[in-house]
């Protein structure tokens, strides 16, 4: 991949983004930034970009994207991101990508597109377990309906993969990210990848485009 590169995977909740973004982080060495998990380690490690953060959060608030690109560009200043880094789930926004664009150089945008009705069957059948295995009612159900195969443990539904919170999301996604995308589009740096199929398969086209 040469030089040091730049890519955003973005994508609906569901499509898959976070799984192809470690495989492309293994795969290249690139650094695989979440903002969420960025603001939860400066919050954890009591930085002052942390401090910030988390007096916005106790109070229930959105962190500033201004806070979010500051806490980005110590991440990338980063020895692991020497090589390049892939930004999951971030920008949501177009205010967020006005300033991740001041900040960074982005060579390619990868959007992962799966129709929202498959991306509502995949979320809303999902089960987990208390320690933390995950199953799928149609896609990889345990051998016993409603109990983990490994511990025996009842299984659970997550209070956010109910379909109301799944259409809200997707609602969500097409009022504020779906504008993100159009802007990189006019910078003709977007590349479409089918996201539906097994997630090898879906890793082989994101490969074939880069």
């Amino acid at each position: 991949m040469g030089e040091r590169k730049g890519l955003i995977l973005i994508g609906a909740p569901g499509s898959g983004k976070g799984t192809q973004a470690k495989r492309l982080k293994d795969q290249f060495g690139l650094a695989h930034i979440s903002t969420g998990d960025l603001l939860r380690a400066a919050v954890a490690a009591g930085s002052e970009l942390g401090r910030k953060a988390k007096g916005y959060m106790d109070e229930g608030g959105l962190v500033p994207d201004s806070l979010v690109i500051d806490l980005l560009r110590l991440a990338l200043d980063g020895p692991e991101a020497a090589a390049g880094f892939i930004l999951d789930g971030f920008p949501r926004t177009l205010p967020q990508a006005e300033a991740l664009d001041a900040a960074v150089a982005i060579d390619k945008v990868i959007d992962i597109q799966v129709p929202f009705s498959l991306i509502e069957e995949r979320i809303t059948g999902r089960r987990m377990s208390p320690s933390g295995h995950v199953y799928h009612v149609k896609y990889s159900p345990p051998k016993v309906e409603g109990v983990c195969d490994v511990t025996g443990e009842a299984l659970y539904q997550r209070s956010d993969d109910t379909a109301e919170k799944v259409r809200s999301r997707l609602s969500k996604f097409e009022q504020e990210t779906r504008p993100v995308i159009a802007r990189y589009q006019s910078k003709g740096i977007v590349v479409a990848v089918d996201g539906v199929g097994e997630p090898d398969e879906v890793y082989a086209r994101i490969l074939a485009v880069l």
